[in-house]
């Protein structure tokens, strides 16, 4: 599990991305390299991480759920994610 500031860190930055992605995408139609410069490190997108919705876990993310395997595994064994069982054959 991740630490709290390490989370903390990473929900501050997708907060900073969103709001400023209106105006990023405003001075990069524009050209303007030199006021894109100007704005926040974090307002990047590119700074952001994929992280495990519950623990913060950097690694073995699936995008299509937002977790890491070990939850997913966890909670897809105990049946908390519509449509997704086990398989077997």
């Amino acid at each position: 599990m991740a630490k709290e500031s390490v989370k903390a860190r990473q929900r501050k930055r997708e907060a900073m991305v969103a709001k400023f992605a209106e105006k990023r995408a405003a001075l990069k139609a524009a050209g303007d390299f030199a006021a894109l410069d100007q704005l926040p490190k974090n307002a990047s997108p590119v700074r952001l991480k994929n992280r495990c919705q519950l623990t913060g876990r950097p690694k073995g993310y699936m995008r299509h759920f937002g977790l890491c395997r070990n939850m997913f595994r966890d909670l897809a064994l105990a049946g908390k994610i519509p449509g997704v069982r086990k398989a077997s054959w």
